[in-house]
């Protein structure tokens, strides 16, 4: 593995899917190779962003779908111009818990908006920035919730949603998948973290060369 340029790499997936602990293990893998990593999230990647996921995940009642839609683009465009860029901008590595991708998923497929609006609005707020490449933890929406069941703490606003909507983000991301197979890396999350995790590293070494 080369050392200097910037990469930004992207975890999506259902609630659930295991993005966290295979961020972990990335974040080591790629720290003792030498390179600095820098960890973040959407929303709440920022201070102003944490102001934003405490409204979008905790807030106590509706929040009308195209306001929820609103309110992860502005979290995005203040994330991306004050982190993530200046981040690639010194050659470090953006490790980053979800992105557009969920949008188009959540606020898109899961809350039935036009998933392209939603989209041309993240672009827009992100000045058409896009990841280096996207890890996709795919699992069925059923097998999520046992894992969250099992993890004995409060769901937040989506992860308490219907398993209709969980089916239909699931839908949603494999199809984005499948439009941009060259940015997307498709990872069976009900296989073993270390089958997971050396597929992950593989498609990383690739990518930074």
């Amino acid at each position: 593995m080369t050392s200097g340029r910037g990469a930004w790499i992207t975890l999506e997936g259902g609630d659930g899917s295991g993005k966290t602990t295979q961020a972990n293990l990335l974040a080591d893998w790629l720290t003792d190779a030498g390179r600095t990593v820098v960890r973040t999230r959407e929303p709440g990647g920022s201070e102003v962003g944490q102001l934003i996921r405490d409204i979008v995940l905790h807030h106590r009642g509706d929040i009308a779908p195209r306001a929820e839609a609103l309110l992860y683009a502005a979290d995005r465009a203040h994330h991306v111009a004050t982190v993530v860029r200046p981040a690639l901008d010194r050659g470090e590595i953006v490790l980053q818990d979800r992105y557009l991708d969920s949008s188009v998923a959540y606020q898109g497929a899961g809350r039935v908006l036009d998933g392209t609006e939603i989209r041309d609005l993240s672009l827009w707020a992100a000045e058409g920035a896009l990841p280096d490449l996207t890890l996709l933890l795919d699992l069925d929406p059923d097998a999520a919730r046992e894992r969250l069941d099992s993890a004995d703490k409060p769901f937040d606003r989506l992860e308490a949603e219907k398993a209709e909507f969980h089916g239909r983000v699931r839908d949603a991301y494999l199809a984005l998948a499948a439009e941009e197979p060259d940015r997307f890396l498709v990872l069976d999350a009900s296989a073993s973290v270390a089958e997971i995790a050396a597929a992950v590293r593989a498609r990383v070494e690739e990518l930074l060369g």
